[in-house]
């Protein structure tokens, strides 16, 4: 047998190279390595990334337009149904077969006490139409102590809102003292009595409607020339 011992091969010297630094990766570690305190981290920006897009919180969006108040108190107005009978009548009013009849009447005033006498409706007029929903009714009575009534009624369609009532008296013949001296001062300033057609037109004027209550009481209205 031989004696031979197995060749022993050594491996050559593994030569390291000096490590390169990165300033990235020294960085990064470094930033990692650094001080924890939460007050030395800045918040990132909220970004989501979504397929290569870069998402951010929305804008906050103003309120719709719709959605003002100024839009809400534009919502439809409650109307009467009572009144709106009313409205389709026109120009003919509840009381027009009461004209010439005489009975018991009672005329509304707002602020002052309503009138209440034995008479006669001598004449009512009212608008053919009332396309914004309101309308004036124009009428005049006769007592049976001769003196006339007359009473002016503003009528709205719409339930939040009330109509309104005014209503004054001609008295010929004055009881009260402040009435009579009223009455000659009147008279002497118009170089004739004053009549309850006088009256009439201080009271409703000579608008349309009014124009239409008079020519129902005839030519007694009407300004005579030669």
């Amino acid at each position: 047998m031989s004696s031979e011992r197995p060749e022993e091969i050594s491996a050559p010297p593994v030569s390291r190279s000096p490590q390169t630094s990165d300033p990235a990766r020294d960085s990064e570690i470094a930033r990692d390595h650094g001080p924890s305190s939460e007050a030395t981290r800045q918040p990132a920006p909220a970004t989501v990334l979504v397929r290569g897009e870069t998402i951010r919180d929305p804008e906050p969006k103003s309120p719709p337009a719709d959605s003002s108040p100024k839009d809400k108190d534009k919502s439809p107005r409650r109307v009467s149904e009572a009144k709106i009978k009313m409205q389709t009548r026109l120009p003919v009013l509840d009381d027009d077969p009461d004209v010439g009849v005489e009975k018991e009447q009672v005329v509304i005033r707002d602020r002052k006490a309503d009138l209440a006498f034995t008479g006669t409706l001598l004449a009512s007029a009212a608008p053919a139409s009332a396309p914004k929903g309101q309308w004036r009714e124009y009428r005049i009575y006769e007592t049976n102590g001769g003196k006339h009534v007359f009473s002016k009624v503003t009528r709205t369609i719409f339930a939040e809102e009330q109509d309104a009532y005014e209503a004054e008296v001609f008295d010929p013949s004055p009881s009260t003292v402040p009435s009579q001296l009223l009455r000659s001062a009147r008279e002497l300033a118009r170089s004739r009595p004053l009549t309850w057609m006088d009256a009439a037109v201080a009271f409703f004027g000579y608008d349309p409607l009014a124009k239409a209550l008079y020519r129902k009481r005839g030519s007694q209205f009407e300004e005579h020339i030669s």
